[in-house]
């Protein structure tokens, strides 16, 4: 880390209330989680006691089951804000040019300045127009937060090509591409793929996650990664998780349905972006931003105000939570 970069990178602003009096729609977390996780985080708690054991064997199998890679290949991190952390500490040096989708999520643009490395921002849409040689490290989010559109796989594969020929580090944010059909790139040389418990399975106090990658790469972050730097409860509950295939499925479903019912009706009144994950975006247009989430807010809905993301100014993103919570929140903005 940089050090003459804490002077000068701020936090940044998320979703999420802690108010339990609301429904947070604010926040692109899944309403529900896998049932039978009480059990599996009790008798986790209990061997707390004890250091985890440091190769966490059993979540490594579990993660790369679920995404399609061996288990040597993951690395498990508390979150993918974790696994950003170290994947940007072992990747970037001071002045090195790293390209940042925009919007976004506003931790890519933080964690590179932390390191003393230059956020180049681009269009989220013309991301893989980018020359990928005059650029040290590229960072894509698919499905993009908040936009919500994946990119193809055909697309993704040809640029991950073009980044390996041109020794260029690709970081592919895939914490949404659980709601989708498409396959990760986990397993694909010079490219590290981050993972998170926290979207599919409602857990994000758990502090769950990983990251991909091989050869060398793989390597370099096994060893950086911190020594029991994820919790026995954390990795117990993950790594059961990552099992609840009904589960999963169950869920893609309801979010599937429910986005295309809730980007109908909003699109009645406001213009919707397209999207393949778990949240919607949209312009307000003519109509007054603060009136909309404070209508929202004394009905007891929180939005996420997005106008804090790059490149947005007029806009609101709603999470896709259950069908009822969902209907009430219609019929609160009117659509």
């Amino acid at each position: 880390m940089d050090s003459n970069a804490l002077d000068t990178v701020d936090r940044v602003l998320h979703g999420g209330t802690q108010d339990p009096h609301v429904i947070d729609f604010s926040a692109n977390t899944n309403p529900e989680t896998p049932s039978g996780i009480t059990p599996v985080y009790d008798a986790a708690l209990a061997a707390a006691r004890r250091y985890p054991a440091d190769d966490y064997g059993e979540f490594r199998t579990a993660a790369a089951d679920y995404v399609g890679c061996e288990p040597a290949e993951t690395i498990p991190t508390a979150g993918a804000m974790a696994g950003l952390r170290l994947a940007l500490s072992v990747l970037l040096t001071p002045g090195d040019s790293i390209v940042v989708p925009e919007p976004s999520f506003g931790e890519y643009v933080r964690e590179v300045r932390l390191q003393g490395a230059t956020p180049v921002g681009v269009a989220h849409d013309e991301l893989l127009d980018v020359e990928p040689e005059a650029h040290d490290l590229v960072i894509i989010c698919t499905p993009n937060n908040p936009t919500g559109e994946a990119v193809g796989t055909h697309e993704l594969y040809s640029f991950v090509a073009r980044c390996r020929d041109a020794d260029t580090t690709l970081v592919l944010d895939e914490a949404f591409l659980d709601f989708t059909p498409f396959p990760s790139m986990a397993g694909e040389p010079n490219v590290v793929v981050l993972r998170s418990l926290t979207k599919m399975f409602g857990l994000p106090g758990l502090r769950a996650g990983f990251l991909v990658a091989t050869g060398d790469l793989r390597r370099r972050l096994d060893a950086a990664r911190l020594t029991w730097g994820v919790s026995t409860p954390a990795v117990a509950v993950g790594a059961y998780c990552l099992k609840q295939d009904a589960f999963v499925e169950r869920t893609v479903e309801r979010v599937s349905t429910e986005r295309e019912r809730m980007a109908e009706r909003l699109s009645t009144r406001w213009e919707v972006y397209p999207s393949d994950a778990p949240f919607l975006l949209f312009d307000v247009g003519s109509d007054d931003l603060e009136d909309v989430l404070k209508t929202a807010r004394a009905s007891g809905f929180v939005l996420r105000d997005a106008r804090t993301f790059a490149r947005l100014d007029n806009h609101v993103r709603v999470a896709i939570r259950r069908p009822a919570e969902n209907e009430r929140l219609l019929d609160v903005l009117g659509v």
